[in-house]
Protein backbone atom coordinates (compact mmCIF):
# COMPACT_ATOMS: atom_id res chain seq x y z
CA UNK A 1 0.00 0.00 0.00
CA UNK A 2 1.25 3.45 -0.85
CA UNK A 3 0.24 5.73 2.02
CA UNK A 4 1.08 8.84 0.01
CA UNK A 5 -1.91 8.14 -2.17
CA UNK A 6 -4.31 7.42 0.68
CA UNK A 7 -5.79 10.93 0.63
CA UNK A 8 -7.05 12.83 2.59
CA UNK A 9 18.34 37.51 31.95
CA UNK A 10 16.93 39.43 29.97
CA UNK A 11 16.49 40.68 33.46
CA UNK A 12 19.06 38.93 35.53
CA UNK A 13 16.29 37.02 37.15
CA UNK A 14 14.23 38.63 39.78
CA UNK A 15 10.92 37.12 38.90
CA UNK A 16 9.27 40.43 39.72
CA UNK A 17 10.89 41.89 36.63
CA UNK A 18 9.49 39.11 34.47
CA UNK A 19 6.06 39.58 36.01
CA UNK A 20 6.19 43.26 35.15
CA UNK A 21 6.69 42.40 31.50
CA UNK A 22 3.95 39.78 31.43
CA UNK A 23 1.36 42.06 32.98
CA UNK A 24 2.17 45.16 31.01
CA UNK A 25 0.31 46.40 27.97
CA UNK A 26 1.48 45.10 24.62
CA UNK A 27 4.77 46.85 23.97
CA UNK A 28 5.84 46.20 20.44
CA UNK A 29 8.48 48.89 20.98
CA UNK A 30 8.88 49.98 17.43
CA UNK A 31 8.52 46.60 15.78
CA UNK A 32 5.66 47.75 13.60
CA UNK A 33 3.37 44.79 14.40
CA UNK A 34 0.82 46.46 16.71
CA UNK A 35 -2.39 45.94 14.72
CA UNK A 36 -5.91 45.29 15.86
CA UNK A 37 -7.50 41.84 15.66
CA UNK A 38 -9.76 43.06 12.88
CA UNK A 39 -6.81 44.37 10.89
CA UNK A 40 -4.91 41.13 11.32
CA UNK A 41 -7.79 38.99 10.07
CA UNK A 42 -6.71 35.97 12.06
CA UNK A 43 -6.56 34.49 15.55
CA UNK A 44 -2.84 33.88 16.12
CA UNK A 45 0.55 35.18 15.16
CA UNK A 46 3.83 33.36 14.91
CA UNK A 47 6.46 35.88 15.95
CA UNK A 48 10.15 35.33 15.22
CA UNK A 49 12.35 36.93 17.87
CA UNK A 50 16.06 37.63 17.53
CA UNK A 51 17.39 37.01 21.04
CA UNK A 52 20.43 38.74 22.50
CA UNK A 53 21.30 35.94 24.93
CA UNK A 54 19.74 32.81 23.46
CA UNK A 55 20.05 30.39 26.39
CA UNK A 56 19.11 32.84 29.15
CA UNK A 57 16.21 34.33 27.26
CA UNK A 58 14.87 30.98 26.12
CA UNK A 59 14.70 30.07 29.79
CA UNK A 60 12.80 33.27 30.55
CA UNK A 61 10.32 32.60 27.75
CA UNK A 62 9.61 29.09 29.04
CA UNK A 63 9.24 30.19 32.62
CA UNK A 64 7.05 33.08 31.46
CA UNK A 65 4.59 30.69 29.86
CA UNK A 66 5.17 31.63 26.24
CA UNK A 67 4.19 29.08 23.58
CA UNK A 68 7.48 28.24 21.88
CA UNK A 69 6.89 26.79 18.44
CA UNK A 70 10.45 26.25 17.26
CA UNK A 71 13.92 27.70 17.39
CA UNK A 72 17.13 28.10 15.44
CA UNK A 73 19.91 28.12 18.04
CA UNK A 74 22.64 28.89 15.50
CA UNK A 75 20.79 32.06 14.45
CA UNK A 76 19.63 32.91 18.01
CA UNK A 77 16.02 33.09 16.85
CA UNK A 78 12.87 31.63 18.34
CA UNK A 79 9.29 31.40 17.07
CA UNK A 80 6.45 32.17 19.48
CA UNK A 81 2.79 31.37 18.91
CA UNK A 82 0.68 34.18 20.31
CA UNK A 83 -3.06 34.68 20.29
CA UNK A 84 -4.07 38.03 18.82
CA UNK A 85 -5.66 39.14 22.09
CA UNK A 86 -2.75 37.94 24.24
CA UNK A 87 -1.53 40.31 26.94
CA UNK A 88 1.97 38.83 26.82
CA UNK A 89 4.32 41.46 25.47
CA UNK A 90 7.73 41.53 23.86
CA UNK A 91 9.82 44.59 24.62
CA UNK A 92 12.73 44.84 22.23
CA UNK A 93 14.84 46.42 24.95
CA UNK A 94 14.56 43.11 26.79
CA UNK A 95 14.31 40.33 24.20
CA UNK A 96 15.66 41.94 21.08
CA UNK A 97 13.96 42.56 17.78
CA UNK A 98 10.79 40.94 16.46
CA UNK A 99 12.07 40.23 12.98
CA UNK A 100 9.00 38.56 11.46
CA UNK A 101 5.31 38.16 12.16
CA UNK A 102 3.05 35.69 10.41
CA UNK A 103 -0.71 35.65 10.82
CA UNK A 104 -2.29 32.22 11.27
CA UNK A 105 -6.00 31.72 10.68
CA UNK A 106 -6.44 29.01 13.27
CA UNK A 107 -10.00 28.31 12.12
CA UNK A 108 -8.59 27.00 8.84
CA UNK A 109 -7.73 23.30 8.95
CA UNK A 110 -4.31 22.00 7.88
CA UNK A 111 -3.53 20.98 4.31
CA UNK A 112 -5.91 18.12 3.44
CA UNK A 113 -3.00 15.82 2.59
CA UNK A 114 -2.26 15.41 6.28
CA UNK A 115 -4.12 12.75 8.21
CA UNK A 116 -7.01 13.11 10.62
CA UNK A 117 -7.52 10.60 13.45
CA UNK A 118 -10.25 8.90 11.40
CA UNK A 119 -7.89 8.49 8.46
CA UNK A 120 -5.18 7.08 10.71
CA UNK A 121 -7.67 4.48 11.95
CA UNK A 122 -8.40 3.48 8.36
CA UNK A 123 -4.75 3.38 7.31
CA UNK A 124 -3.48 1.22 10.16
CA UNK A 125 -6.17 -1.36 9.59
CA UNK A 126 -5.55 -1.32 5.85
CA UNK A 127 -1.89 -2.06 6.54
CA UNK A 128 -2.85 -5.04 8.69
CA UNK A 129 -5.22 -6.33 5.99
CA UNK A 130 -2.67 -5.88 3.19
CA UNK A 131 0.24 -7.47 5.09
CA UNK A 132 -1.28 -10.04 7.45
CA UNK A 133 1.99 -11.96 7.81
CA UNK A 134 3.88 -8.85 8.92
CA UNK A 135 1.53 -6.32 10.49
CA UNK A 136 -0.71 -6.51 13.52
CA UNK A 137 -2.65 -3.60 14.99
CA UNK A 138 -3.92 -3.18 18.53
CA UNK A 139 -5.73 -0.57 20.56
CA UNK A 140 -3.54 -0.02 23.61
CA UNK A 141 -5.79 2.52 25.32
CA UNK A 142 -8.51 5.13 24.92
CA UNK A 143 -8.44 8.89 25.14
CA UNK A 144 -10.54 11.22 27.29
CA UNK A 145 -13.03 11.49 24.39
CA UNK A 146 -13.06 7.73 23.81
CA UNK A 147 -10.82 7.43 20.76
CA UNK A 148 -8.62 4.37 20.34
CA UNK A 149 -4.87 4.70 20.61
CA UNK A 150 -3.47 2.49 17.88
CA UNK A 151 -0.15 0.65 17.89
CA UNK A 152 1.24 -1.06 14.81
CA UNK A 153 3.61 -3.98 15.23
CA UNK A 154 5.69 -4.90 12.19
CA UNK A 155 7.67 -8.14 12.33
CA UNK A 156 7.94 -11.42 10.47
CA UNK A 157 5.50 -13.91 11.92
CA UNK A 158 7.30 -16.69 10.04
CA UNK A 159 10.27 -16.18 12.35
CA UNK A 160 8.24 -15.09 15.37
CA UNK A 161 9.80 -16.06 18.62
CA UNK A 162 9.90 -14.57 22.07
CA UNK A 163 12.65 -12.15 22.83
CA UNK A 164 13.11 -10.19 19.63
CA UNK A 165 14.63 -6.73 20.21
CA UNK A 166 12.02 -3.96 19.94
CA UNK A 167 12.37 -0.53 18.33
CA UNK A 168 9.59 1.94 19.13
CA UNK A 169 8.51 4.94 17.04
CA UNK A 170 5.80 7.38 18.07
CA UNK A 171 4.32 10.63 16.78
CA UNK A 172 1.91 13.46 17.56
CA UNK A 173 2.25 13.98 21.28
CA UNK A 174 1.49 17.57 20.25
CA UNK A 175 -1.62 17.89 18.13
CA UNK A 176 -0.51 20.58 15.66
CA UNK A 177 2.64 18.70 14.62
CA UNK A 178 0.96 16.96 11.70
CA UNK A 179 4.09 16.03 9.73
CA UNK A 180 5.10 13.62 12.48
CA UNK A 181 2.16 11.35 11.67
CA UNK A 182 3.37 11.10 8.08
CA UNK A 183 6.82 9.97 9.22
CA UNK A 184 5.41 7.28 11.50
CA UNK A 185 2.97 5.93 8.90
CA UNK A 186 5.69 5.97 6.26
CA UNK A 187 7.92 3.83 8.49
CA UNK A 188 5.22 1.19 8.86
CA UNK A 189 4.42 1.23 5.15
CA UNK A 190 8.07 1.14 4.09
CA UNK A 191 8.92 -1.84 6.29
CA UNK A 192 5.91 -3.90 5.26
CA UNK A 193 6.14 -3.08 1.57
CA UNK A 194 9.88 -3.80 1.30
CA UNK A 195 10.13 -7.00 3.31
CA UNK A 196 9.81 -9.23 0.26
CA UNK A 197 12.32 -7.38 -1.94
CA UNK A 198 14.86 -5.65 0.34
CA UNK A 199 17.33 -8.00 2.02
CA UNK A 200 18.12 -5.63 4.87
CA UNK A 201 14.46 -4.97 5.67
CA UNK A 202 13.87 -8.74 5.50
CA UNK A 203 16.63 -9.26 8.05
CA UNK A 204 15.32 -6.50 10.34
CA UNK A 205 11.82 -7.94 10.50
CA UNK A 206 13.09 -11.49 10.95
CA UNK A 207 15.25 -10.43 13.90
CA UNK A 208 13.38 -7.49 15.46
CA UNK A 209 9.95 -6.03 16.16
CA UNK A 210 9.13 -2.47 15.17
CA UNK A 211 6.27 -0.92 17.14
CA UNK A 212 4.79 2.31 15.84
CA UNK A 213 2.22 4.65 17.41
CA UNK A 214 1.33 7.13 14.67
CA UNK A 215 -0.91 9.36 16.81
CA UNK A 216 -0.43 9.64 20.58
CA UNK A 217 -2.95 12.48 20.83
CA UNK A 218 -5.97 11.88 18.56
CA UNK A 219 -8.29 14.10 20.63
CA UNK A 220 -5.95 17.02 20.15
CA UNK A 221 -5.67 16.15 16.48
CA UNK A 222 -9.43 16.32 16.11
CA UNK A 223 -9.39 19.78 17.64
CA UNK A 224 -6.69 20.86 15.19
CA UNK A 225 -8.91 19.81 12.29
CA UNK A 226 -12.22 21.13 13.62
CA UNK A 227 -11.48 24.17 15.80
CA UNK A 228 -7.90 25.40 16.17
CA UNK A 229 -5.02 24.48 13.89
CA UNK A 230 -2.47 25.68 16.49
CA UNK A 231 -3.80 23.47 19.31
CA UNK A 232 -0.98 21.59 21.09
CA UNK A 233 -2.43 19.69 24.08
CA UNK A 234 -5.00 16.96 24.55
CA UNK A 235 -8.57 17.94 25.47
CA UNK A 236 -9.00 16.70 29.02
CA UNK A 237 -10.22 19.10 31.69
CA UNK A 238 -11.11 22.64 30.77
CA UNK A 239 -7.99 23.53 28.79
CA UNK A 240 -6.20 20.28 27.97
CA UNK A 241 -2.85 18.92 29.13
CA UNK A 242 0.52 18.78 27.38
CA UNK A 243 0.94 15.01 27.25
CA UNK A 244 4.70 15.37 26.86
CA UNK A 245 5.00 17.21 30.18
CA UNK A 246 2.87 14.64 32.03
CA UNK A 247 5.23 11.64 32.39
CA UNK A 248 6.22 10.93 36.01
CA UNK A 249 10.01 11.20 35.90
CA UNK A 250 11.04 14.69 37.14
CA UNK A 251 7.45 15.91 36.75
CA UNK A 252 7.28 19.58 37.88
CA UNK A 253 10.88 19.56 39.09
CA UNK A 254 12.99 21.82 36.88
CA UNK A 255 10.82 24.69 35.59
CA UNK A 256 10.32 22.82 32.33
CA UNK A 257 6.51 22.93 32.29
CA UNK A 258 3.63 25.05 33.54
CA UNK A 259 1.15 24.62 36.37
CA UNK A 260 -1.36 26.91 34.67
CA UNK A 261 -4.14 25.05 32.79
CA UNK A 262 -4.25 27.82 30.17
CA UNK A 263 -0.57 27.35 29.30
CA UNK A 264 0.39 25.29 26.25
CA UNK A 265 2.91 23.42 28.42
CA UNK A 266 0.45 22.66 31.24
CA UNK A 267 1.74 19.51 32.89
CA UNK A 268 -1.61 18.31 34.23
CA UNK A 269 -2.97 18.00 37.77
CA UNK A 270 -0.64 15.14 38.70
CA UNK A 271 2.14 13.05 37.21
CA UNK A 272 0.82 10.50 34.73
CA UNK A 273 -2.72 11.82 35.05
CA UNK A 274 -3.63 11.57 31.37
CA UNK A 275 -5.13 8.60 29.53
CA UNK A 276 -2.58 8.94 26.75
CA UNK A 277 0.35 9.05 29.17
CA UNK A 278 -0.91 6.04 31.10
CA UNK A 279 -1.44 4.05 27.91
CA UNK A 280 2.01 4.90 26.57
CA UNK A 281 3.63 3.96 29.87
CA UNK A 282 1.83 0.63 29.94
CA UNK A 283 2.77 -0.13 26.33
CA UNK A 284 6.43 0.75 26.80
CA UNK A 285 6.52 -1.27 30.02
CA UNK A 286 5.13 -4.27 28.17
CA UNK A 287 7.17 -4.20 24.96
CA UNK A 288 10.36 -2.77 26.58
CA UNK A 289 12.03 -1.22 23.54
CA UNK A 290 15.77 -1.11 23.07
CA UNK A 291 15.47 2.19 21.20
CA UNK A 292 12.74 4.78 20.81
CA UNK A 293 12.24 7.84 18.63
CA UNK A 294 9.52 10.36 19.42
CA UNK A 295 8.85 12.57 16.40
CA UNK A 296 8.04 16.26 16.96
CA UNK A 297 8.25 19.48 14.99
CA UNK A 298 9.87 21.86 14.38
CA UNK A 299 13.56 22.99 14.71
CA UNK A 300 15.77 20.34 13.02
CA UNK A 301 17.16 18.86 16.22
CA UNK A 302 17.99 15.43 17.64
CA UNK A 303 17.44 15.51 21.40
CA UNK A 304 18.32 12.90 24.02
CA UNK A 305 18.00 12.63 27.82
CA UNK A 306 18.27 14.07 30.32
CA UNK A 307 16.27 17.26 29.87
CA UNK A 308 16.67 19.17 33.17
CA UNK A 309 19.55 21.60 33.60
CA UNK A 310 22.94 20.02 34.21
CA UNK A 311 21.82 16.39 33.92
CA UNK A 312 23.41 13.75 31.72
CA UNK A 313 22.71 10.03 31.46
CA UNK A 314 25.30 7.50 32.68
CA UNK A 315 25.53 5.90 29.22
CA UNK A 316 26.69 9.06 27.48
CA UNK A 317 28.94 7.20 25.07
CA UNK A 318 26.02 5.20 23.70
CA UNK A 319 23.15 7.67 24.06
CA UNK A 320 24.91 10.84 22.95
CA UNK A 321 26.94 8.97 20.35
CA UNK A 322 23.75 7.67 18.75
CA UNK A 323 22.14 11.11 18.77
CA UNK A 324 25.13 12.69 17.11
CA UNK A 325 25.28 9.92 14.51
CA UNK A 326 21.60 10.40 13.62
CA UNK A 327 21.98 14.17 13.38
CA UNK A 328 24.73 13.71 10.79
CA UNK A 329 22.32 11.63 8.70
CA UNK A 330 19.73 14.45 8.55
CA UNK A 331 20.55 17.36 6.24
CA UNK A 332 18.95 20.69 7.01
CA UNK A 333 16.08 21.78 4.80
CA UNK A 334 17.91 25.06 4.44
CA UNK A 335 20.35 23.41 2.05
CA UNK A 336 24.14 23.56 2.00
CA UNK A 337 26.15 21.40 4.39
CA UNK A 338 23.96 22.02 7.43
CA UNK A 339 22.77 19.10 9.52
CA UNK A 340 20.33 18.64 12.37
CA UNK A 341 21.79 19.74 15.74
CA UNK A 342 22.20 17.06 18.46
CA UNK A 343 22.09 17.59 22.22
CA UNK A 344 20.04 17.54 25.36
CA UNK A 345 17.07 19.88 25.48
CA UNK A 346 18.57 21.97 28.28
CA UNK A 347 21.84 22.42 26.40
CA UNK A 348 20.28 23.40 23.08
CA UNK A 349 16.93 24.98 23.99
CA UNK A 350 15.54 24.93 27.52
CA UNK A 351 14.77 22.58 30.40
CA UNK A 352 11.88 20.13 30.02
CA UNK A 353 10.33 18.09 32.81
CA UNK A 354 7.79 15.30 32.49
CA UNK A 355 8.91 14.30 28.98
CA UNK A 356 8.66 10.80 27.55
CA UNK A 357 12.33 10.27 26.72
CA UNK A 358 13.52 10.96 30.27
CA UNK A 359 10.87 8.64 31.71
CA UNK A 360 11.72 5.85 29.23
CA UNK A 361 15.43 5.98 29.96
CA UNK A 362 15.11 6.25 33.73
CA UNK A 363 12.37 3.66 34.16
CA UNK A 364 13.13 1.05 31.52
CA UNK A 365 16.67 1.75 30.26
CA UNK A 366 15.30 2.52 26.79
CA UNK A 367 17.67 4.58 24.63
CA UNK A 368 15.29 7.32 23.48
CA UNK A 369 15.41 10.33 21.21
CA UNK A 370 13.24 13.22 20.12
CA UNK A 371 13.62 14.29 16.51
CA UNK A 372 12.30 17.78 15.79
CA UNK A 373 11.39 17.67 12.10
CA UNK A 374 11.52 20.55 9.64
CA UNK A 375 12.95 24.03 9.86
CA UNK A 376 11.60 27.28 11.24
CA UNK A 377 10.89 28.39 7.67
CA UNK A 378 8.48 25.46 7.22
CA UNK A 379 6.74 25.52 10.58
CA UNK A 380 4.22 23.03 11.91
CA UNK A 381 2.14 22.51 8.78
CA UNK A 382 4.16 23.08 5.62
CA UNK A 383 2.71 22.45 2.18
CA UNK A 384 1.95 18.74 2.00
CA UNK A 385 2.78 18.41 -1.70
CA UNK A 386 6.07 20.28 -1.31
CA UNK A 387 7.40 18.85 1.93
CA UNK A 388 5.76 15.56 2.84
CA UNK A 389 7.81 13.23 0.66
CA UNK A 390 11.03 15.19 1.16
CA UNK A 391 10.63 14.93 4.91
CA UNK A 392 9.66 11.27 5.23
CA UNK A 393 12.33 10.16 2.74
CA UNK A 394 15.03 12.03 4.66
CA UNK A 395 13.95 10.90 8.13
CA UNK A 396 14.04 7.23 7.11
CA UNK A 397 17.79 7.39 7.68
CA UNK A 398 17.23 8.11 11.39
CA UNK A 399 14.77 5.36 12.29
CA UNK A 400 16.69 2.90 10.12
CA UNK A 401 19.84 3.80 12.06
CA UNK A 402 18.30 2.78 15.40
CA UNK A 403 17.01 -0.51 13.96
CA UNK A 404 20.50 -1.34 12.74
CA UNK A 405 22.05 -0.25 16.04
CA UNK A 406 19.66 -2.41 18.06
CA UNK A 407 21.02 -5.43 16.17
CA UNK A 408 24.69 -4.46 16.57
CA UNK A 409 27.12 -4.07 19.51
CA UNK A 410 25.34 -5.25 22.61
CA UNK A 411 24.60 -8.13 24.96
CA UNK A 412 21.28 -9.89 24.77
CA UNK A 413 20.07 -13.02 26.49
CA UNK A 414 17.46 -14.83 28.55
CA UNK A 415 17.48 -15.60 32.25
CA UNK A 416 16.01 -18.92 33.35
CA UNK A 417 15.57 -21.01 36.48
CA UNK A 418 15.23 -24.76 35.98
CA UNK A 419 14.71 -24.12 32.28
CA UNK A 420 11.83 -21.68 32.81
CA UNK A 421 11.96 -17.97 32.00
CA UNK A 422 11.70 -15.61 34.97
CA UNK A 423 10.72 -11.97 35.11
CA UNK A 424 12.16 -10.85 38.46
CA UNK A 425 15.91 -10.91 37.81
CA UNK A 426 18.14 -7.86 37.49
CA UNK A 427 21.09 -7.67 35.11
CA UNK A 428 24.07 -5.33 35.47
CA UNK A 429 26.48 -4.92 32.54
CA UNK A 430 29.80 -3.42 33.65
CA UNK A 431 32.71 -2.34 31.46
CA UNK A 432 35.95 -4.06 32.42
CA UNK A 433 38.07 -1.40 30.73
CA UNK A 434 36.38 1.78 31.97
CA UNK A 435 37.56 2.48 35.51
CA UNK A 436 34.78 3.12 38.00
CA UNK A 437 32.00 2.12 35.59
CA UNK A 438 28.81 1.51 37.57
CA UNK A 439 27.30 -0.37 34.66
CA UNK A 440 23.81 -0.55 33.27
CA UNK A 441 21.12 -1.90 35.57
CA UNK A 442 18.42 -3.70 33.58
CA UNK A 443 15.32 -5.51 34.82
CA UNK A 444 14.48 -8.49 32.65
CA UNK A 445 11.29 -8.41 30.57
CA UNK A 446 8.27 -10.58 31.17
CA UNK A 447 9.72 -13.27 28.91
CA UNK A 448 13.01 -13.31 30.83
CA UNK A 449 15.04 -11.47 28.19
CA UNK A 450 17.37 -8.50 28.62
CA UNK A 451 19.23 -6.27 26.16
CA UNK A 452 22.15 -3.92 26.83
CA UNK A 453 23.48 -1.66 24.08
CA UNK A 454 27.22 -1.10 24.53
CA UNK A 455 30.28 -0.03 22.58
CA UNK A 456 32.77 -2.76 21.65
CA UNK A 457 34.81 -3.97 24.61
CA UNK A 458 35.01 -6.46 27.47
CA UNK A 459 32.14 -6.60 29.96
CA UNK A 460 31.16 -8.34 33.16
CA UNK A 461 27.52 -9.38 33.23
CA UNK A 462 26.08 -9.88 36.72
CA UNK A 463 22.64 -11.50 36.96
CA UNK A 464 20.92 -11.44 40.34
CA UNK A 465 17.66 -12.80 41.72
CA UNK A 466 17.27 -12.47 45.43
CA UNK A 467 20.46 -13.81 46.99
CA UNK A 468 21.38 -15.86 43.92
CA UNK A 469 23.99 -14.22 41.63
CA UNK A 470 25.76 -15.39 38.49
CA UNK A 471 28.65 -13.53 36.85
CA UNK A 472 29.89 -14.00 33.31
CA UNK A 473 32.46 -12.21 31.15
CA UNK A 474 31.79 -11.39 27.53
CA UNK A 475 33.74 -9.74 24.72
CA UNK A 476 31.57 -7.57 22.48
CA UNK A 477 32.59 -6.57 18.98
CA UNK A 478 30.45 -5.06 16.27
CA UNK A 479 27.70 -7.67 16.51
CA UNK A 480 25.03 -8.49 19.06
CA UNK A 481 26.30 -11.16 21.50
CA UNK A 482 23.85 -13.71 22.91
CA UNK A 483 24.38 -14.61 26.56
CA UNK A 484 21.76 -16.82 28.22
CA UNK A 485 22.04 -17.24 31.98
CA UNK A 486 20.67 -20.05 34.13
CA UNK A 487 20.26 -19.17 37.80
Amino acid sequence: MNIRASGYAFFHRPSVALAAVLTSAILWAGTGFAHSEQEEGGKSRILTLKLRDFKAQMRELVEGGYDIAGANPSASTVDIVQRINSQQSFNKEIFGQVIESKIIDTAKAPDVGYKTSVEVDEIVHRLANNYPDLVTVESFGRTHEGRDLWAIRVTSKATQKSGKPVVFLNALHHAREVMTVEVALDAADYLAANYATNNEVHDWLDRAEIWIVPMVNPDGSNKVWTEDSMWRKNTSGSDGVDVNRNYPYRWNQCNGSSGSPSSDTYRGPSAGSENETQAMMALVGRIRPVYSISFHSYSELVLYPYSCDGEHVPQREVVEGGGKAMAQLLPSDGGGSGKYAPGTSWEILYAVDGGDIDWMYNTHNVIPYVIELNSTSQGFQPSFSTWRNKTVNKVRAAWQYVIRRALQSGVRGKVTVAGESIDDAVVRVISMTKEGDAGQMISVKGDGTFHAVVVPGSYKVVVARGERTVEKTVLVGGDLVTLDVAL
